[in-house]
């Protein structure tokens, strides 16, 4: 974590380095949220999006960020229905935020019953590097109006556009895909979890160790 500090400083603007080092270190927070929308105020109360702008473009063109865009339908391509203004951030890799959020070895791996809102960014930000791996592929997410439902990702694969329900255990609900499915009528819906593989009628639960390997197939 100190060579990333010290790159900031030795590669990036000077003026540019101290907005660079609190956006990144306010990224483990955004992403403990339920709404993990990128908020500016988390950075610094007060703090707004042009304040920031060559900071989150530094780390997005170094490839150390990684930005997930709202979409507002289900229409290909995706890209032209983006909204630049609200969107996820997650970092490159999910050894980084689990250091930087300080994060035990033994909590991770043998569990705790405080550690449960921050394990669903875990795993988004897995499944979220599984796709950054897929050649062709962009992803997005959605919510309803008011809120009222999230689909934590969407792909577009060029062909369709496939929503994508991430799930950090075994929890085999899916509220918010149902309102999409039944919204938008998707020919695949994919829930990604701890348990087995499973098809239903209009929905696939993909074990989270294959999410990279078959949701775009």
């Amino acid at each position: 974590m100190a060579s990333y500090e010290q790159d900031f400083s030795k590669h990036a603007p000077n003026e540019t380095v101290p907005r660079i080092r609190m956006l990144w270190n306010s990224i483990p927070a955004q992403l403990a949220k339920e709404n993990k929308k990128f908020i500016y105020g988390l950075i610094k109360e007060g703090s707004r999006a042009k304040e920031y702008e060559l900071a989150m473009l530094w780390l997005t063109d170094c490839g150390l960020i990684h930005k997930v865009h709202w979409v507002t339908t289900s229409s290909l391509p995706l890209r032209a229905y983006e909204d630049q203004r609200a969107f996820k951030l997650f970092l490159v890799d999910i050894g980084l935020l689990a250091c930087m959020a300080g994060l035990r070895q033994d909590v991770l791996l043998d569990g705790n019953e405080l550690f449960k809102e921050f394990k669903g960014a875990l795993t988004e930000q897995y499944v979220l590097q599984q796709f950054k791996t897929l050649k062709g592929v962009r992803t997005y997410y959605w919510t309803a109006e008011r809120a009222t439902a999230e689909v934590d990702f969407l792909i577009d694969n060029g062909i369709d556009v496939i929503p994508i329900e991430v799930k950090a255990e075994t929890n085999l609900q899916a509220k918010s895909l149902k309102v999409y499915h039944e919204k938008f009528k998707p020919r695949s819906s994919i829930r990604t979890s701890m348990a087995d593989y499973k098809k239903e009628d209009w929905l696939l639960n993909l074990p989270l160790w294959a999410v990279g390997i078959a949701s775009v197939k």
